[in-house]
């Protein structure tokens, strides 16, 4: 079991939760917030929120896709494999359980484009079937911001199951992160990360 520390309230005050990270999401938002770049510890981030929210942790699911691998590797792509595979290592190290896709390599014009495939579907699948895997698990955490995760929310519903969604918006029309309202209203409940719940798990 993985549960936040230094817990103010009683146990009896804290729901018990499983968390579902779509690293894509949350790349992309760090990435955002912190344009010089961040390093930071996903665990204490995600328990740094949970306790905020008075929530014990007991698993957390990543989900994300190893960078695209050639045939004849590059050295940039052998360079960025081995980066990947660092970090995954020590995050199953923490006690995290990683769920991963693939990745995609499209040429548009006279570009590549890189997509993640089949990601979004494991987490998906995962979700559904929190009622077999954690039987006394009531409500689940979900760190995205896309939309297509709305039928998935709406059949936990129909299992009593409520959905947690970590995410982040602005108002602004031009934003990357402009609110997604059938996510947010499709949710039990949903926070708003802050920069601020970055920086409390920024590695020294």
């Amino acid at each position: 079991m993985i549960i936040p520390g230094d817990l103010s309230g009683s146990p009896d005050d804290f729901v018990s939760v499983v968390v579902f990270i779509d690293n894509a999401y949350l790349l992309r938002l760090r990435n955002y917030l912190f344009k010089e770049g961040l390093k930071y510890s996903i665990k204490k981030f995600v328990f740094n929120l949970a306790q905020k929210n008075s929530c014990y942790v007991e698993k957390i699911f990543f989900y994300d896709a190893p960078p695209f691998q050639s045939q004849s590797p590059t050295e940039d792509e052998r360079k960025k494999k081995e980066s990947y595979d660092k970090f995954i290592s020590y995050l199953r190290k923490e006690g995290i359980d990683i769920r991963e896709g693939r990745t995609q390599r499209l040429k548009i014009g006279d570009k590549f484009v890189f997509r993640q495939k089949g990601v979004d579907m494991l987490l998906g699948i995962d979700m559904v079937g929190i009622e077999k895997d954690f039987p006394s698990i009531k409500e689940v955490v979900l760190l995205s911001g896309d939309s297509d995760f709305v039928p998935v929310v709406e059949k936990l519903k129909k299992q009593e199951i409520t959905v947690m969604l970590w995410t982040y918006f602005e108002k602004k029309r031009a934003s990357p992160f402009s609110k997604s309202n059938k996510l947010v209203d499709s949710v039990g409940n949903y926070i708003k990360i802050t920069k601020e719940d970055f920086e409390t798990a920024r590695l020294k």
